[in-house]
């Protein structure tokens, strides 16, 4: 194996071991929808209702954005099998990582605007019940970290 090629293979592999789903640090479902998290974090129907129209409004982008990172992971892919110079795989490698960026920031940023209509107190109990799912079920859905 040549190291240029020994080198591309290194770089999909990392790039599959650090892959950040869409999920990461949620529950895997609408929790703010659920009688029993609604009773448990107090949650009012106007904090419900604006938690789902964050969710709702960002959710179609956020989809969108995954599927076009798994299209542009494919192409690097089929890049390296098929034993591509190691600019063409630089430049995909870019293009995906900045995919990646960028879907990882929109999600970040949907969590931070979720956890903003929360109070304090909220926040606090959201954490607690994370974790108490965390240690009785194992990681929640669509949380590989």
């Amino acid at each position: 194996m040549r190291l240029t090629t020994r080198g591309c293979l290194l770089v999909a592999l990392l790039l599959l071991a650090v892959a950040a789903p869409v999920r990461a640090q949620s529950f895997g479902f609408p929790w703010w929808r659920d009688a029993q998290f609604q009773k448990e974090l107090s949650l009012t129907a106007e904090q419900s209702s604006r938690i789902d129209g964050i969710f709702q409004s960002t959710i179609t982008g956020l989809r969108h954005k995954k599927e076009e990172l798994d299209a542009q992971e494919a192409e690097l892919s089929r890049l390296i099998a098929g034993n591509a110079d190691e600019q063409t795989v630089t430049r995909q490698v870019d293009k995906v990582e900045a995919i990646r960026s960028h879907l990882n920031k929109a999600r970040t940023l949907l969590l931070l605007h979720i956890r903003q209509v929360l109070t304090p107190e909220q926040r606090t109990k959201l954490n607690k019940l994370y974790e108490q799912r965390v240690n009785e079920h194992g990681k929640p859905r669509g949380d590989r970290r």
